[in-house]
């Protein structure tokens, strides 16, 4: 018995043009600087969300880490019910089928939190098992797909996995660091969900495995810290050099557990952090110059919306239908970890 991809549902809050959010949030809000400036319009994003307005990102800076949590909590819990309910209809499963609910999240906590309310709402079984997976940052999404698949091929009932993040909330005060710039040039807001069901006579996506390699050695090139004023990412800029030495090395491992080189890999969801990270994959990959296009359409219409984002990416990939052959997923966060998932079809 296998774990496979039943159905998946996002959702959106509002979208804002890049350059509208650069004139009229942040360029008084990094003191006009042209480096900025140049930051935000070299990103790869063109539009992207925010469940904060830009009214209230103009002063989101001087908010504690407590009133962005509590913003946290009346906004996610909405979008992370949309996100599900589309995914339940997109997998014909009814709320009380579900076994298991995972909620990845690095930008917002409380208890009881989002995945209680979603609980209530839906509403779940009273036996229904949780599982929060907080704090990992971009890569979450395929480790938690990972624990959810093990669940639904050892237990036989379905489940749901949801990433939900308002990266917006976690807007920090103005400074002439780059690494600043760069992030508040690519940050996003989304809700993405995933039901994954054990039918194995259904011809769906099957998890076939998943796969982490972390350097310990390069820890702080990639952070998340909680500080009073929110959460603060840093941002090395080797992370794409190193990205592209341990990419490949990761991949072959995997695939070579079931048989397979990268040529007969049908199609790539990698996580798009921004620009240099997608060519620093396809580089150290040796894709094709087209191979990451929907991670780059993702890129360029939602921006980085953190652990959803791979998901995302996979939803571009599967609208006109599942490719011919197996999906690597791949995304990357602090450690410095990257993970790979496996999926094949029936």
């Amino acid at each position: 018995m296998s774990a496979r991809v039943a159905g998946i549902g996002t959702a959106l809050p509002p979208q804002y043009e890049q350059q509208r959010l650069w004139d009229d949030v942040f360029r008084n809000h990094f003191g006009g600087s042209r480096i900025a400036g140049r930051m935000f319009d070299t990103a790869g994003v063109e539009r992207r969300h925010s469940s904060t307005p830009p009214y209230e990102l103009a002063v989101a800076a001087e908010w504690s880490t407590e009133e962005r949590m509590r913003r946290y909590a009346e906004r996610a819990p909405a979008l992370g019910l949309r996100a599900v309910r589309q995914a339940l209809a997109a997998a014909g499963t009814a709320p009380d089928e579900i076994g298991l609910l995972a909620v990845a999240t690095c930008t917002g906590y409380g208890t009881p939190g989002t995945d209680i309310d979603l609980a209530e709402a839906l509403p779940l079984r009273a036996d229904a098992r949780r599982l929060l997976v907080g704090h990992m940052g971009c890569h979450a999404a395929i480790p938690a797909l990972g624990a959810v698949a093990d669940y639904v091929a050892g237990h036989r009932r379905p489940a749901v996995l949801l990433c939900v993040e308002l990266t917006s909330l976690h807007v920090q005060p103005g400074t002439r660091d780059i690494d600043q710039a760069v992030v508040h040039a690519l940050f996003s807001d989304a809700a993405a969900a995933v039901v994954l069901r054990p039918d194995a006579e259904r011809p769906r996506l099957r998890v076939v495995d998943v796969a982490a390699r972390t350097d310990t050695a390069r820890r702080g090139h990639m952070t998340w810290r909680v500080t009073d004023l929110g959460f603060r990412m840093g941002l090395s800029p080797e992370v794409p050099d190193a990205l592209a030495e341990h990419v490949g090395p990761l991949v072959k491992d995997l695939l070579a557990r079931h048989g397979l080189d990268r040529s007969e890999v049908a199609a790539w969801a990698v996580h798009p952090g921004g620009p240099r990270v997608l060519d620093a994959v396809a580089e150290g990959l040796d894709l094709g110059p087209t191979a990451l296009d929907p991670s780059r359409r993702v890129l360029a219409d939602h921006g980085n919306c953190s652990s959803a984002t791979v998901l995302l990416v996979l939803d571009e990939i599967l609208r006109t239908g599942p490719p011919d052959g197996p999906i690597v997923m791949l995304a990357f966060g602090p450690g410095l970890t990257l993970y790979a998932a496996l999926l094949d079809g029936p």
